[in-house]
């Protein structure tokens, strides 16, 4: 054998070596990407835990009426959270709910926007079984605002308009303007075009809460839930939040869970949660007056 045919051999080899490492790697992906759409798919085919009825209705221009009639529920078998549970709520009332952690106060609220159902009882709006009215209708007129709220790959302003997609971009400069973003959102390398990466990395909590409270005020909606939504804000921009919910909220029924008492003293009822039942209520003056669990609280 010699020289030349050496070569050649050696170059061929090195050639044909190439396309192999690149059919390997592709399989490899190919089954990693198998992997990944199976999961997507059984996420997709997996029955609803809360079913629409066929002929489901459409809430729509509700006065926000809220009634829970003998509620009871439990996440597990035997174990209820919630038991024979009343609350009638007038509209454009202000509820917040206080107590200590794991009685449940955000299970009330899950309740109403049907992200669970209740094992036994119902829940109304204006009169009307939560059970009976479209999943979208309810959550259109039922505005939730978490503690830990969730920020999408976008501009600061697509971020804002989730709240209502069809809103203009000054019909969105105008709710962050309102809620007091927007002196946050301008200090940002290109305010509200600035772009946000996934679950808002980069961004305070608070910065991440005031963006979602935009959002909140873009939509609109009926009935307004604040689950310990100021408890990432510093005090001072709380307090200027408070000062344009008490305008948001004017005509609106409100449900706000909070831990910081700070937030829920102009409410027109609060109620001390335990043990899955109303222990007191009535307005802060009253509720101190007694010198019970919420005067244990201060």
């Amino acid at each position: 054998m010699d020289a030349g045919t050496v070569v050649v051999f050696t170059s061929y080899m090195s050639l044909f070596s190439g396309p192999l490492t690149q059919i390997a790697y592709i399989i490899q992906q190919l089954a990693q990407v198998s992997s990944n759409l199976e999961q997507v798919f059984d996420t997709i085919d997996y029955p609803l835990e809360i079913p629409e009825e066929e002929n489901a209705m459409n809430l729509s221009h509700i006065q926000g009426k809220v009634d829970f009639n003998h509620v009871t529920f439990q996440y597990e078998e035997g174990i209820p959270v919630l038991t024979d549970f009343n609350l009638h709520v007038k509209p454009g009332e202000t509820i917040a709910l206080v107590g200590p952690t794991g009685v449940g106060k955000t299970t009330i609220i899950n309740l109403l926007t049907r992200f669970y159902d209740v094992t036994a009882g119902e829940v109304k709006i204006d009169d009307i079984n939560v059970k009976q009215v479209s999943l979208h209708s309810l959550r259109k007129e039922v505005g939730v605002l978490m503690q830990d709220p969730f920020i999408f790959k976008g501009t600061v302003l697509e971020n804002i308009r989730y709240g209502r997609p069809e809103a203009t971009d000054q019909e969105c400069m105008e709710a962050a303007e309102l809620i007091h973003a927007q002196e946050h959102i301008l200090q940002m390398k290109d305010g509200y075009h600035h772009m946000l990466d996934e679950r808002g990395q980069g961004l305070s909590a608070g910065e991440k809460q005031l963006i979602s409270f935009a959002r909140i005020v873009l939509k609109n909606p009926s009935i307004v839930i604040l689950d310990e939504a100021t408890s990432s804000i510093d005090t001072e921009t709380e307090q200027l939040i408070k000062e344009a919910l008490d305008k948001i909220l004017a005509d609106k029924t409100a449900f706000i869970v909070a831990h910081r008492l700070s937030t829920v003293r102009s409410a027109d009822r609060i109620l001390y949660i335990m043990d899955g039942e109303i222990k007191e209520q009535g307005n802060h003056e009253e509720l101190m007056a007694l010198k019970g669990y919420y005067y244990s609280m201060q």
